[in-house]
């Protein structure tokens, strides 16, 4: 008995540590209990992972792709966000070129200048013609220049003016009249009239081959402002290194608006020219009727003049003999 205490002893003093008195609880047990466990369960999944990603080259591959194709999405929508998403024509003209910007407005202004010479010519055309026949039909019923003129009384159109200056020509040869043919006098006074149709031709006609100029060039001028926004958009293009349709479209759309408005400057200036070429070529014939008429008023006051001339000496025989005679 007195052998085995001492061997008991040490044994509870051993065991004494591991008990646990109600309200004193073992944490110095359990915090390195959880730190064992918190290291030994993180420790081998570190290495697994980094083991995995060291020994398997396509996983590297594919997050060196993934992380290359974010960076392109990233800078393509920094790009995207500078882009014109406004594609109407004046959001387009804003966002375009300043050759460009100069070529649609330039366009733009011969469009204006098309219909301004339109309606212009219209009222001129419409006054002319207006004038023109009714003087026409007031020399054809006349008898002579003198009554032609009265006829015409007051206005002052273009028929009026010939007609004056045949008067005028005439009035100029009285002198010579009854000594030479009636042949020079006739040449002058359509010599004058012919002068007087031409010019008032040219005047009625002046603007439209402004209409001529604008229906050849409008287009070809369009196709340089597309020419030039299609350039741009490829040096943007190369810059931006994609062909992504969000970063071309709004460039190539720019460029055909060019285009666009230069069609719409020429399509009406080439119709406008031809109607306003058939209805000069309208006023231009009656004016020659004119001219025409006031012709045949001149000679038929020259058959009158020439045929009381030649009645005259008849008289004067037929009164001498027959005093004679008595």
């Amino acid at each position: 008995m007195a052998l085995a205490a001492p061997h008991a002893a040490p044994a509870q003093t051993q065991e004494t540590p591991s008990v646990q008195t109600d309200g004193q609880p073992d944490t110095t047990g359990q915090s390195t209990g959880s730190a064992n466990t918190t290291d030994t369960t993180a420790r081998p999944t570190t290495t697994e992972g980094a083991a995995d990603t060291a020994t398997d080259p396509d996983a590297m591959a594919a997050d060196e792709e993934a992380t290359e194709l974010d960076a392109v999405d990233d800078a393509a929508g920094e790009r995207q966000a500078g882009l014109p998403h406004d594609l109407s024509p004046w959001g387009m003209f804003m966002a375009a070129d300043i050759v460009v910007k100069g070529v649609m407005i330039g366009l733009a202004f011969a469009s204006v200048v098309t219909w301004t010479v339109l309606l212009v010519k219209l009222a001129e055309l419409g006054a002319a013609q207006r004038s023109a026949s009714r003087a026409v039909r007031r020399l054809v019923a006349a008898r002579g220049l003198a009554d032609g003129e009265e006829a015409l009384g007051r206005n002052r159109g273009v028929v009026a003016r010939m007609t004056r200056a045949a008067r005028e020509e005439m009035d100029a040869s009285e002198a010579v009249l009854d000594h030479v043919s009636d042949g020079g006098v006739k040449e002058r006074v359509s010599s004058r009239l012919g002068r007087m149709e031409v010019h008032a031709g040219r005047r009625i006609a002046k603007g439209t081959g402004l209409l001529a100029t604008i229906g050849s060039t409008a287009p070809f001028v369009g196709l340089f402002g597309t020419v030039w926004g299609i350039m741009n958009s490829f040096i943007g293009i190369s810059k931006a290194q994609t062909t992504n349709l969000a970063i071309v479209a709004p460039g190539i759309a720019e460029a055909l608006l060019a285009t666009a408005i230069g069609l719409v400057a020429a399509i009406p200036a080439v119709v406008i020219y031809n109607f306003l070429a058939r209805a000069i070529t309208g006023y231009r014939q009656n004016l020659a009727d004119a001219s025409a008429a006031i012709e045949r008023l001149a000679s038929r006051d020259l058959d009158v003049r020439r045929a009381v001339r030649h009645a005259a000496p008849r008289s004067e025989r037929a009164s001498g003999s027959v005093v004679k005679i008595g």
